[in-house]
């Protein structure tokens, strides 16, 4: 996201050409809608009804942004995400090859971490507004682990890939210092049809977010966000036949250092 100061100056002075913000933003999450399967004779599982996601889970995320010139902008951002749940079902639970009795407690695990380098270039060159349009490149590393608490049984699919998005953000920040904002990154992939192979895999992606936050000092921000996490695969790839989707919602406080106005106006506060 593209943050910029609104704040009088006393003289105006020209933007560096090289500007450097972070932010860290923490908060909880919460599974609205989640199911999978694994293997076609697999056992399709809510997550949610049956697999103890039923909760409110910790989430945080950071990122790092390096703004070149008036115009562009590169995000580095790491979003985690380890979910683990302990559940014994009435029926027996197949994943992939592997069966676990009914009424044997499980251990599971539902790790979806991602890593995202973006491309920004904003359309509007002003104090107030912000418009920005580019590419993002995700790295997923999905753990997906069912365990026998008793050690009697352990099955696991890991996957690690890419996943390129179509990226759009936003801002608008009064005088005062207050801001809003919101950006969305976001892809639907027929896979089957992008790469002229057999594989009869779908896959969507979406995480999409809207804030509000005030400017407490020069270079600081602090805001409050709500986020929508989306999407999932289904269907027969090279490791065998995945269903899985997910909708998870988080809301979050966070803080943005712009380091260059930091260091410009650092004298200023002592």
């Amino acid at each position: 996201m593209l943050f910029r100061s609104a704040l009088p100056e006393p003289t105006r002075e020209r933007e560096p050409f090289v500007q450097v913000r972070a932010q860290l933003e923490a908060g909880m999450l919460a599974p609205l809608k989640h199911s999978i399967q694994v293997g076609k004779e697999g056992t399709r599982l809510d997550y949610i009804k049956q697999g103890g996601q039923d909760n409110l889970f910790f989430a945080w995320r950071a990122s790092a942004e390096l703004k070149l010139g008036a115009r562009h902008s590169l995000v580095f951002l790491y979003q985690p995400l380890d979910l683990r749940t302990s559940i014994s079902l009435d029926r027996d639970l197949r994943f992939d090859d592997t069966v676990f009795a009914a009424n044997t407690p499980i251990d599971l695990q539902y790790g979806f971490p991602f890593y995202r380098f973006s491309y920004m270039y904003d359309f509007l060159e002003g104090s107030a507004a912000d418009v920005a349009l580019g590419l993002s490149l995700q790295i997923r590393n999905a753990t997906i682990v069912f365990t026998a608490a008793d050690g009697t049984g352990r099955t696991a699919r890991r996957d690690i890939g890419l996943v390129p998005l179509i990226k759009l953000a936003g801002q608008y920040r009064w005088d005062s210092g207050v801001f809003l904002g919101g950006e969305v990154d976001g892809i639907y992939a027929p896979i089957k049809y992008l790469n002229g192979g057999d594989s009869d895999v779908e896959g969507a992606f979406i995480d999409l977010s809207a804030r509000a936050g005030y400017r407490v000092l020069p270079g600081t921000d602090l805001f409050i966000n709500v986020r929508y996490l989306g999407g999932g695969a289904g269907g027969t790839g090279d490791a065998g036949y995945t269903d899985n989707w997910l909708h998870f919602l988080t809301a979050t406080v966070g803080v943005q250092l712009d380091f260059t106005d930091l260091a410009r106006r650092w004298p200023a506060l002592r």
